[in-house]
């Protein structure tokens, strides 16, 4: 499964980022979350892999665990640095002493989150840290708009009438999908092959699960914008419309 619209870099190629965490469970979660985002991911689980690993590929970003087997992140990020000096670095830590936060960034990392996270958190962070290096591209608009409803592709940023909501990135992705497609009926089969991307067995419900998540977040207490036709499928128009 790819995201809709990955991050590229100026020459079109997808992003690099090298991953360094000695847990391969969790190197394994943020490689499948981060190629769900079209990037390309490379892995090390030591500070001596990382630095072989970062002259070898030459990532655009570093996503470092602090605690490594041989030596610490900030000493991984001092090595990497000085043949890649401007690589944004964000941080895993399992400290949340705002002493170790601040050690973090002083020492020239960009971010920082503390485990445990969630994938989309870990996602966001990195979108952002990517934008603001100039590793990316730049794209000219980057809003999709229905209504009063609004939905930032670069940002991730999800508002209805000025209010922010926040969404899950299968929620994300799903809302993303009707508003590609404002007043077009879509089918539960349509849904589950472009935001899911793989058939799931019979599993149609899970579509009207998240359309249900959906609703909860972006129609409640306001006029309904998500609309169910029996039989048919689901459609998004601008409230009144």
């Amino acid at each position: 499964m790819a995201s809709a619209d990955p991050l590229l870099r100026p020459d079109g190629t997808p992003i690099r980022v090298l991953t360094v965490d000695d847990e391969p469970s969790l190197i394994e979660l943020l490689s499948m979350a981060m190629r769900y985002e079209g990037w390309e991911v490379s892995t090390a689980s030591t500070g001596s892999d990382a630095v072989r690993v970062a002259r070898d590929v030459q990532p655009d970003a570093l996503v470092l665990d602090m605690m490594l087997p041989d030596f610490d992140g900030l000493e991984v990020m001092r090595r990497i640095r000085a043949f890649l000096p401007d690589v944004p670095v964000l941080f895993l830590t399992a400290k949340d002493g705002v002493a170790d936060r601040i050690a973090g960034l002083t020492a020239g990392g960009d971010d920082y989150v503390t485990k445990p996270f969630s994938l989309e958190e870990v996602i966001a962070r990195m979108r952002g840290l990517l934008r603001r290096s100039g590793a990316t591209s730049a794209r000219p608009d980057t809003q999709l708009v229905v209504g009063d409803l609004i939905l930032d592709e670069d940002s991730h940023e999800v508002t209805r009438a000025g209010e922010q909501i926040s969404l899950t990135a299968t929620e994300f992705e799903l809302l993303r999908y009707l508003m590609r497609n404002p007043k077009r009926v879509l089918s539960k089969a349509q849904i589950l092959d472009r935001v899911w991307n793989y058939d799931f067995g019979g599993q149609a419900n899970v579509v009207e699960l998240y359309i249900s998540y959906l609703r909860k977040k972006i129609d409640h207490n306001r006029e309904p914008m998500i609309h169910t036709l029996r039989g048919a499928g689901y459609v998004l128009r601008p409230a009144g419309a």
